[in-house]
């Protein structure tokens, strides 16, 4: 036998019917087996980065920014426009609704054609297949890729719907430049969404994918019109557009120059870029597109006024309290692509000095303790503890004012008394349990200056504790709140629909009452010698608002509140320069007027009752009333106030009948003695506070032929103003290096008594009417003594700090 015959007599045997019912079978079942391993893997997903897009709480785009990769290109949209889809599919593959991801009908005239050419003049891919290609980087159009593509296609119709299929290839598709998808391309083209697209805006996009280079003002553009408009028509015969829309669909110009992003929100976009895990692009966040837009105006429009002395920054943050959401944030300029003026930082989230921003929280926490009345009055004269001299912004002194006059008028020396009163570690120990996140350092590190603006805050803490001092009264009384009174904002909707991202907790150190005082002192916000338009606008609406400077004239803040509403204002340069006229009152109080105007008026707050006390209270010094007052009022104060020391300024004195001489049973007969109650300040408040307050009486002089007794009253009319108990003081030199004075100073209750004044129990001087006397002791430890003509004497021990150290 031959070697043919060997070779057939054994294929015979190999494909005799049993044989060959098996090979088949192994064949099929390997062949089910690798199909269902193949439509089974996990699908190819695209790897190309989205841009971060924000929208407002209605769904309208806010901004946008570029992706990683330098590409526009948004994060798939919920749904696609019916006029695109149409549009597209009518366009790209028009059996798309029924063909299994791959299309026979379209492959054999493709190769009809091309066999009749001898060259490629059409392709057959389907949607599916070039969404395979996109999410494959666009390889190279060979008959192996196209073989992979349709496989790959079939397999993606397996897994996925139509609809999603669809989605896919709508979010990646180029559109020309680094313009990719259909979201990215409605705005880049036509400046809005792709709901809003016309049918001739709609078909323009649907045949860009496919010649995307058209789309440039310096292509063909001829030729991208030709496309569209045969696409139109084809959309005419096919149904879905009447002659009439078909002929005005083609009359629509084609886009200019691409347009610019929507910039609505930038500093906000850049902070949930930075903030948000990559691949989560798409945010809706709590902000008002209305609301943020015209906001943006307001800064724009002051920005104008203020850049012409050299003030080039603002900031404002909204607060819708009752939800606890940001509304608008405008972190700068909205000129954000200008670099030169540091627009780019949010200042928002910027630490700056507080100045006088704090203030409020120190008193409602004394009214809290107890330890204030709302009307009881508080120092005001030159005052030096320690080391540190605060001085009011006017330089001048009431000697003493109500504690809610010294916070509507923000006065920082009552502030410092009162810190000084309350403690440096106590207030700093309350900023702490408020999340003031910028307190870095110990309390005995800011000292005293931490009312004055010593710590630096950001306007995004500062407006949030504002918001829940107006929150705080706004939930008094709920059984639960749906929120701690001084939690942080939220900006993302996101964060209200998943209690596991939601922002953490804040304690709660104030309660309703100290807050509703405090909001309630805060609605007499005044500033003496200012008359502005906005004043007469706060008169008519009720906004307890609060100004703040800076020290060197590096920050002005106001911070405003109703029962709805809270607004922040941040005014100055980012890098820090100062300026004259940069104030709170003058720079960002006219700001915070104008965007409450853009807000709806609300109701003022209800009392707290639980938390407050109707008790008389003097009606001169605010204090709880005492049993030598002359006259009472009626007062809301704290709970803890019923507890509060009565009133030290009042007494009982007695006067001959005429009422103008003080007189004591040692020089008159008591039948002729006159009890009169009198509100009577020490001498160094009631040299000041005099001459604010005409009406003010004091104590008559003790009558001559009284004062010599044994028995007579001691008056405690004389007091030494400077230098403070204990001073260190340093005496300069004159700019000609000659020896420098300093003017040291009294003050005495009688204006026509003389002091004479001693150094050392050497004779310098003498005053009258105006007790300041310049002096230049040497270095080392000095006792000041002085005498008024009836003899009373007053020391003051201090130092003179070396000319050489």
């Amino acid at each position: 036998m031959d070697t043919t015959t060997k070779i057939n007599t054994r294929a015979g045997r190999l494909f005799r019917t049993p044989n060959r019912v098996r090979w088949l079978g192994a064949a099929i079942g390997l062949t089910c087996l690798i199909a269902a391993v193949w439509f089974h893997l996990p699908l190819r997903h695209f790897h190309s980065p989205f841009s971060t897009v924000i929208r407002d709480r209605n769904g309208i785009l806010l901004g946008a920014c570029i992706a990683e990769d330098e590409q526009w290109r948004f994060p798939p949209a919920d749904s696609i426009p019916h006029t695109f889809k149409t549009a597209a599919i009518c366009y790209e593959d028009k059996r798309f609704a029924s063909h299994p991801g791959i299309d026979p009908i379209a492959v054999v005239r493709a190769l009809l054609t091309n066999i009749s050419a001898r060259q490629v003049l059409s392709g057959a891919s389907t949607i599916s297949m070039q969404t395979i290609r996109l999410s494959r980087s666009n390889r190279p159009r060979t008959v192996g890729e196209k073989c992979i593509e349709a496989f790959m296609a079939l397999r993606l119709e397996y897994r996925r719907s139509k609809k999603d299929i669809f989605r896919l290839y709508a979010t990646h598709a180029p559109f020309g430049g680094n313009v990719v998808g259909l979201s990215a391309a409605s705005w880049r083209y036509f400046g809005r969404e792709p709901s809003m697209l016309s049918w001739g805006e709609s078909a323009l996009l649907a045949v860009l994918p496919n010649s995307p280079s058209l789309i440039h003002p310096g292509k063909n553009r001829r030729a991208l019109k030709v496309k569209r408009d045969r696409l139109l028509h084809r959309l005419h015969q096919c149904g879905e557009l009447d002659s009439m829309s078909a002929a005005l669909a083609m009359q629509e110009p084609l886009p200019p120059e691409p347009y610019p992003m929507p910039v609505s929100a930038p500093h906000l976009l850049f902070r949930i870029r930075n903030q948000t895990p990559f691949g989560k692009a798409q945010h809706t966040t709590t902000l008002d597109w209305n609301l943020q837009v015209r906001v943006n105006e307001i800064v724009d429009r002051h920005h104008a006024r203020l850049s012409g002395n050299g003030i080039y920054n603002a900031s404002v943050m909204i607060i819708d309290i009752p939800e606890n959401q940001v509304r608008a944030y405008a972190g700068n300029i909205s000129d954000f692509a200008d670099t030169e003026h540091g627009y780019q930082v949010d200042i928002i989230r910027s630490p700056r000095s507080t100045g006088s921003i704090l203030k409020p929280f120190l008193y409602a926490a004394m009214m809290q303790s107890g330890e204030l009345l709302p009307g009881r009055l508080v120092a005001d004269i030159p005052t030096r503890l320690g080391g540190f001299a605060p001085q009011n912004y006017s330089k001048d002194f009431d000697g003493a004012v109500p504690v809610a006059s010294a916070l509507a008028r923000s006065l920082n020396i009552p502030a410092t008394r009162l810190l000084h009163q309350f403690g440096v570690d106590r207030f700093h120990d309350l900023l702490t349990g408020l999340q003031l996140s910028t307190l870095h350092r110990p309390a005995k590190d800011y000292g005293l200056t931490l009312i004055l603006g010593g710590a630096e805050a950001t306007l995004w803490d500062i407006t949030r504790m504002y918001a829940g001092l107006a929150r705080r009264v706004n939930t008094y009384g709920q059984r639960k709140d749906t929120t701690a009174p001084f939690a942080r904002p939220r900006f993302l909707l996101s964060d209200l629909q998943n209690e596991a991202t939601a922002p953490g907790r804040v304690r709660t150190p104030l309660d309703a009452g100290s807050c509703y005082l405090t909001l309630q002192a805060l609605l007499e916000v005044v500033r003496p010698n200012e008359e502005r338009a906005w004043q007469n606008f706060a008169s008519a609406k009720k906004i307890a608002w609060k100004t703040g400077t800076s020290y060197g004239f590096r920050d002005a803040w106001a911070v405003g509140v109703t029962s709805r509403h809270a607004v922040g204002v941040w005014v100055g340069n980012a890098d820090g320069a100062g300026r004259p006229d940069l104030t709170g009152i003058s720079a960002a109080a006219p700001l915070l007027f104008d965007v409450f105007s853009l807000l709806p008026d609300g109701e003022w707050f209800d009392i707290p009752e639980m938390d407050l006390r109707d008790i008389k209270v003097c009606a001169f010094s605010g204090y709880r009333k005492g049993p030598h007052c002359e006259s009472s009022r009626e007062a809301l104060v704290h709970r803890s106030g019923l507890e509060s020391s009565p009133c030290p300024y009042c007494r009982t004195i007695h006067c001959d009948r005429s009422g103008t001489w003080q007189v004591h049973d040692g020089c008159e007969r008591v039948a002729n003695m006159h009890p009169q109650q009198r509100f009577v300040l020490p001498p160094a408040l009631e040299w000041y506070y005099k001459k604010r307050n005409a009406r003010y009486r004091g104590l008559p002089p003790i009558r001559p032929d009284c004062s010599k007794s044994p028995r007579s009253p001691k008056s405690h009319s004389l007091s030494v103003i400077y230098p403070h108990a204990d001073a260190r003081i340093y005496v300069p030199r004159e700019l000609d290096g000659s020896k420098g004075r300093t003017v040291f100073e009294a003050a005495h209750r009688n204006p026509d008594s003389v002091i004479f004044w001693y150094l050392d129990e050497s004779y310098v001087g003498k005053t009258s009417s105006i007790h300041q006397l310049a002096l230049d002791p040497d270095p080392g430890a000095h006792t000041l003594t002085l005498v008024d003509e009836r003899g009373e004497t007053v020391r003051r021990p201090f130092t003179v700090l070396s000319r050489d150290g």
